[in-house]
């Protein structure tokens, strides 16, 4: 049926309010990667009011992590300006979801205002006179959160959870909608979980300048966590260890994890655990594909287990895949899977990237809860290898990453940071989500994960 045929449905709802707020916080120590460091997140915060057509009202919540160093890469503008157009940036979108009239479900809601917020972040470098572009994915990132505290609204206003009211019951059109052919006649029914998976191994990070072992501690924090690889491991029960590496210096890359072996194994051994995982994350850096073949034959040379304990390997080269034509992932992808991340801001990006090689996808709630989920039926669809990633995520913003993991099928591990790098953002989040917030086994305990929305307010 053409979608100008299809009624709307008495579920759908129409934004009454949005509104914003800003909160910045430090790091407990800089985090390095993609060769920058940052210490300190501002934290984009969205409250949500949906109505029905038969008067019924609903809050929403949700938050996220601005990311500008990730999401707005640049070498000439300098931090503070560009986190100061993604600012500008937030309340532009705000403004255009709230003149959104249409009742409608959230998915339908993004879908049609997604283009405006590539408009308004074109408006915005314009009035900023900025030297170059705000990208398509800082812009996903901005408006994320206003897509989630919608999601979150919607749930809350049919008593379900949020991951539960976006599939045919609920939702107007097929997927083919939002996506493409391939998915006529298909809803997201069957690619979500209704219920949570109870638990999901957790991914700790380690910076490119995070200390290892107590004689790399240069500048003690004394806060009563662990400063160190050798002291995180038994203290959060790490059995899945995210590396980031500089994809421009192979011998430093090879040696990084190699070091990163060898402390590791000593103190898993002193636990008496025999499994663990890696994954590597060049964020983007790797000139070609043929520096990371090269860095997996000199890392099998000096850690000759290492490789074997690595479980995926992250966007290795330039995020820009359609300039970048010949940096293909084929031979690399026979060795472990390949997984785009910068590169993922829609499905366009998606099956170029399979083209181009790639075998695995990182979903983000910072890229929008509308497009991840898409995203996820996609993903499956095409069998492509799926974790869940951070952008450095607390409090709400964890708790519906944590979601998105715990309810999309397949997905392998779930990387949280947060607790490492700026756990001042989580106060308060501990008592309703200890399992999440205070993990001590490795694993990710989703307990409370069902319950109404996206369970961030």
């Amino acid at each position: 049926m053409p979608a100008f045929l299809i009624a709307a449905r008495a579920t759908d709802a129409r934004i009454e309010e949005i509104r914003t707020e800003f909160a910045d916080y430090r790091y407990r120590a800089p985090y390095k990667f993609g060769g920058k460091e940052v210490d300190r997140v501002t934290m984009l915060n969205v409250h949500c009011r949906l109505r029905t057509k038969a008067g019924k009202t609903a809050q929403g919540f949700a938050a996220m992590s601005m990311g500008n160093v990730w999401s707005f890469p640049s070498a000439i503008v300098p931090y503070d300006t560009t986190l100061a157009a993604m600012k500008l940036l937030a309340l532009k979108i705000a403004g255009i979801t709230r003149s959104f009239t249409g009742y409608a479900h959230p998915l339908d809601i993004n879908h049609a205002l997604e283009p405006e917020y590539l408009k308004a972040a074109v408006e915005t470098a314009r009035e900023m006179q900025l030297p170059e572009a705000i990208p398509k994915l800082c812009t996903l990132v901005t408006a994320s959160p206003v897509d989630a505290a919608i999601h979150d609204a919607f749930g809350r206003l049919h008593g379900r959870n949020s991951f539960t009211v976006c599939g045919k019951e609920f939702v107007r059109y097929d997927l083919a909608h939002y996506l493409n052919a391939e998915f006529r006649g298909e809803y997201l029914d069957p690619y979500i979980l209704r219920k949570a998976q109870p638990r999901i191994r957790m991914y700790h990070s380690v910076g490119a300048s995070d200390p290892l072992a107590a004689g790399d501690v240069t500048k003690p924090i004394s806060d009563g966590l662990p400063e160190t690889l050798e002291d995180w491991i038994p203290y959060s029960g790490v059995t899945a260890i995210k590396i980031k590496l500089n994809g421009n210096d192979l011998a430093w890359d090879v040696d990084r994890v190699a070091a990163i072996d060898r402390v590791t194994t000593a103190a898993q051994t002193r636990r008496g655990v025999r499994d663990w995982i890696y994954s590597l994350d060049f964020n983007e850096k790797c000139p070609n594909v043929q520096y990371l073949l090269e860095f997996e034959q000199r890392l099998k040379g000096k850690a000759p287990t290492a490789f074997g304990l690595v479980q995926y390997i992250e966007q290795p080269t330039a995020r820009d895949l359609a300039s970048n034509r010949q940096n293909t992932m084929f031979e690399a992808a026979k060795l472990r899977p390949v997984v785009i991340d910068e590169s993922l801001t829609g499905l366009d990006a998606l099956l170029l990237a399979r083209e181009m090689g790639y075998t695995g996808a990182a979903l983000k709630a910072c890229k929008g809860q509308s497009q991840t989920l898409l995203l996820a039926a996609a993903t499956q669809k095409y069998k492509m290898f799926r974790c869940v990633q951070d952008l450095t995520c607390p409090g709400a913003a964890l708790v519906h990453s944590v979601g998105i993991a715990a309810h999309v099928p397949g997905v392998s591990a779930f990387e949280a940071n947060a607790r490492e790098n700026v756990p001042a953002a989580n106060a308060g989040w501990e008592k309703r989500f200890p399992g999440i917030f205070a993990v001590r086994n490795g694993f990710l305990d989703t307990a409370g994960l069902d319950g109404v929305g996206l369970c961030t307010a």
